[in-house]
């Protein structure tokens, strides 16, 4: 499978196989730890799974002050079930310098279209 930046849909999740899931079994991420590509950032509170909107909100713990990040599910290169881990291709300070989650906790529409613009600008 192609994986350039380009064919990848930055609100949608890769396949199954590439993630290292078995689609016949389903999954939920909840839960499950996240690294990114230089250290762990948090567990993941909430993950979503609608076409061409998922996404995953991810408690940072005390790493960015007990703050909740999202990630386009996009970003997802892997998951590891055995470890319950996932791995995002992406780094800490990106994930740091990301369009911060509102007070309202969910990401509307404005705030999708921001941290879309982010990270893509990173690809």
């Amino acid at each position: 499978m192609d994986r350039s930046p380009t064919t990848i849909d930055l609100w949608t999740y890769r396949e199954a196989e590439s993630l290292g899931i078995d689609a016949r079994r389903g999954f939920d991420l909840s839960g499950y730890s996240v690294e990114a590509t230089d250290g762990g950032i948090g567990k993941i509170d909430e993950a979503t799974y609608e076409t061409s909107r998922s996404y995953i909100v991810v408690d940072t713990g005390p790493w960015i002050f007990g703050k909740r990040v999202v990630l386009p599910a996009g970003v997802v290169d892997h998951v590891d079930l055995d470890t319950e881990t996932v791995f995002v291709d992406l780094t800490k300070d990106q994930i740091k310098s990301a369009p911060e989650l509102g007070e309202g906790g969910y990401p509307d529409e404005a705030y999708r279209v921001e941290l879309g613009g982010y990270y893509d600008g990173l690809r």
